[in-house]
């Protein structure tokens, strides 16, 4: 399938940020609403430059930066088809997951399967086992992340509010949950509609401690377990105060010498055996310290990599967040809980501040004291800048963002306008300086063909194989924005074959305008020149305008063309 334009495109983007050369078609106000488009939402589609131009580019700009005014009545009535994206994690673990005692059955048959058991035969055994049950289910977890990422599509191709899925999916990736982890398939529909999205352009604090209290976060990091390792002393020590070591046997059959058995809805959850996915734990083992998000919050999530924080900042933070847990999660009924048996009382030193012990007010303090350092301002304003303008920003733009972080006490709003409304973000140098990641070639390319979408499972299948499973990035980086990502060989031979089964009608679910985009063409010259303008309003450069010529030699088939088109090295850019 066209495999000759393959090495043109790997060329035209081996080197981040290159400038590809391009006839300037468009006025220079044209080409600053182009870019806008891009940068700001997932692309133009036909007529969007026109609308644009009507409406004042600044004037479009400040309604993308305060998306509450624009009514998006569309997205609603798409997205409701789709049973599982509205509904609370607690009926989605009910409805949706396996029944408890099938999990049990499961582990069992996976047992008896033995070591040896072949990774086939384990597939096969599960399909099996969920058939076996699906009658008692809603629908399968699968349906679930499925039924996810076909919203995400479908909100970014058709939402009017472009700049908010943008956004989103910026936080998205900053907080990153891996949706395959345990039952958090049945919590992040819940995360991002809950947590997320009301909080994408307040304050950052308050984004920050929402994600630390999510049931989602603290299932994918795990301190959901995270525990004083004395915690279980303590524990029987209260125990014995209150009569439940005595010899014999209390009333609740506790044996000489040992702690009275808890009820299971006593018990704290962190503290219980196997529960939901957590570890199994073996005869006299407990529960300790866990740092997996005392190291994450500081290095991904607020100071970055060169933050300054210590391994002992790393210990004392993760002894903060002791006892901040999930309460209900046995019972399909998840939420945040304090949980002061397992906490860490004592008193802590964080980047050189002191915590006196408490509650959990001492998590609390961290979050305050991440969220307002200098090196979280700047860290999330390089972010945000490079999402925006540029794999490398301008440092002076990082700086002016890190200051209104600082001058208003990290509200993201100001941040972003202060980028988007900055002298780097139209600067010539900086157009077509991104490439897209597969989402947002995809996106922009149903866009750009004035597309619609009615079933968007198949779109995102082939974004995973792009290399972007939608909510399934194992790692907490979360997905890159950046070229050296996404630029290899067999990654835009991924993109070209997508290209051309799209606008061959291949890809169920979605159609695009092809009549419209061919309209007024004659010959195959004329074809090729109306489909490029509509296609990529930016217009095509010289070499790519010849490589087109070749590829399509004398034929004017129009769904070929303007596959090619749209796997052009042009279209790979933002």
């Amino acid at each position: 399938m066209s495999h000759g334009l393959v090495p043109v495109l790997v060329l035209a983007l081996a080197v981040p940020g290159a400038a590809i050369p391009a006839p300037l078609a468009r006025t220079d106000d044209d080409a600053r609403i182009i870019h806008a488009l891009n940068r700001l939402g997932y692309g133009p589609r036909p007529g969007d430059v026109e609308r644009v131009r009507g409406l004042g580019l600044d004037n479009w700009i400040d309604q993308q930066l305060h998306p509450e005014r624009i009514p998006d009545r569309e997205v609603a009535s798409r997205l409701a088809g789709l049973k599982t994206v509205h509904l609370p994690s607690s009926e989605l673990l009910k409805r949706y997951d396996l029944p408890r005692e099938a999990k049990v059955e499961g582990k069992r048959k996976l047992a008896e399967m033995g070591e040896n058991a072949s990774e086939k035969g384990v597939r096969k055994a599960r399909r099996e086992f969920v058939a076996k049950y699906r009658g008692e289910m809603d629908g399968t977890p699968r349906q679930v992340v499925e039924e996810l990422q076909a919203a995400k599509l479908v909100r970014a191709v058709h939402s009017e509010r472009q700049l908010d899925e943008v956004l989103a999916d910026f936080w998205m990736n900053h907080f990153n949950v891996f949706a395959q982890k345990g039952p958090d398939r049945f919590l992040i529909g819940e995360y991002e509609r809950d947590v997320i999205r009301p909080r994408a352009w307040g304050k950052f604090e308050d984004l920050l401690k929402a994600t630390a209290e999510s049931p989602a976060m603290l299932f994918y990091l795990d301190n959901w377990l995270s525990a004083d390792p004395k915690a279980m002393d303590k524990a029987m020590a209260a125990g014995n105060r209150r009569g439940g070591f005595a010899g014999g046997r209390d009333r609740r059959g506790g044996a000489f010498g040992r702690p009275a058995r808890r009820m299971p809805e006593q018990e704290p959850e962190a503290m219980r055996p196997g529960a939901n996915g957590a570890p199994p734990q073996g005869p006299g083992r407990r529960r300790g310290l866990n740092e997996n998000y005392a190291r994450e919050i500081m290095e991904l999530h607020t100071l970055g990599v060169d933050g300054g924080y210590t391994q002992k900042d790393v210990t004392e933070v993760a002894r903060c967040f002791t006892g901040w847990t999930i309460k209900g999660l046995r019972q399909e009924s998840p939420e945040f809980t304090f949980e002061s048996r397992l906490h860490d009382s004592g008193d802590k030193v964080v980047l050189g501040q002191s915590i006196e012990g408490g509650g959990k007010d001492d998590g609390d303090k961290v979050i305050h004291l991440l969220a307002t350092h200098p090196k979280t301002a700047r860290f999330i304003s390089y972010k945000l800048a490079r999402r925006f303008v540029a794999d490398e920003p301008h440092p002076a733009l990082v700086d002016r963002a890190a200051a209104t972080f600082r001058k208003t006490d990290g509200d993201i709003r100001a941040v972003v306008t202060t980028i988007v409304r900055s002298v780097e973000f139209f600067a010539p140098p900086f157009r077509a300086a991104k490439v897209k990641t597969p989402l947002e070639f995809v996106v922009s390319a149903v866009r750009a063909g004035g597309g619609n979408v009615e079933d968007a499972r198949d779109i995102a299948r082939r974004v995973g194989e792009m290399g972007m499973p939608l909510y399934l990035q194992q790692p907490p980086t979360g997905y890159k924005d950046t070229a050296d990502a996404w630029v290899s060989t067999s990654g835009l031979l991924a993109r070209l074959n997508f290209a051309l089964d799209l606008t061959a009608g291949k890809i169920r679910g979605a159609t695009l305008d092809m009549a419209g985009l061919a309209q007024g063409a004659g010959d195959a010259e004329t074809l090729a020149s109306a489909l490029a303008t509509r296609l990529i309003p930016a217009g095509l450069s010289e070499s790519t305008q010849k490589t087109l010529e070749n590829e399509t030699g004398q034929g004017g088939n129009p769904p070929r063309v303007a596959g090619l088109i749209l796997g052009s090295p042009e279209f790979q850019r933002r």
